[in-house]
């Protein structure tokens, strides 16, 4: 019988109690997950960030999914984000042409996530927002939150959703402007600046 020296943690395997999943890097990726908007859309945007924990450590292994209308307020109704090859199984990519609203990004070892996507349009009365589902370490139940676009400050004033939100929390939900036209949009899980998560019932 082999004997483990318990006395040093790094020397202990890891046992089914220190592994609590769900571990969202295994089978749920996919190949160009970020690239919502197709090739060369002229209304294309980028945006990215990180997404940190309660001590402000950067996650190296969240997982978001962002869903956005197209620039005209419509909800894609288009499938295609990861189509198969009906012979083989295997992944065939999106079409490069359809947007599909949708993309699943994981962060990378920074803890850092980008995504490109189709400016999205307003509905109703609310701002232009993308919608965002937040999978991380720690989390048994996913979070929700909205990334509101900076520019129109009027639409952003009467947006249903922000003016509920207290106003000192109310910029955690806005993407500032970045580099070369891109937006930043950092996730808090919790303490100091912690993200406005939304529950839907």
């Amino acid at each position: 019988m082999t004997k483990i020296d318990t006395s040093r943690p790094e020397s202990v395997l890891p046992t089914p109690s220190h592994t609590v999943g769900p571990f969202y890097g295994h089978a749920l990726p996919f190949p160009g997950g970020g690239d919502i908007a197709p090739a060369g859309h002229p209304d294309t945007l980028a945006l990215q960030g990180h997404v940190y924990d309660g001590a402000g450590n950067p996650l190296p292994d969240a997982f978001l999914e962002l869903w956005g209308a197209d620039p005209e307020g419509n909800v894609a109704r288009v499938d295609g984000s990861m189509r198969r090859d009906p012979a083989s199984g295997g992944f065939l990519g999106r079409n490069g042409v359809e947007f599909t609203g949708w993309g699943r990004i994981q962060t990378d070892a920074n803890g850092h996530w980008s995504a490109r996507t189709l400016r999205p349009g307003a509905r109703g009365r609310s701002a232009p927002y993308l919608s965002v589902c937040v999978f991380a370490r720690g989390l048994l139940v996913h979070l929700y939150t909205r990334i509101y676009l900076p520019g129109d400050e009027a639409a952003l004033a009467a947006d249903p959703l922000l003016r509920r939100v207290d106003p000192a929390r109310r910029d955690t939900l806005i993407a500032t402007d970045g580099p070369l036209g891109t937006y930043r949009f950092d996730i808090r899980l919790q303490g100091e600046g912690e993200t406005v998560f939304l529950e839907f019932q």
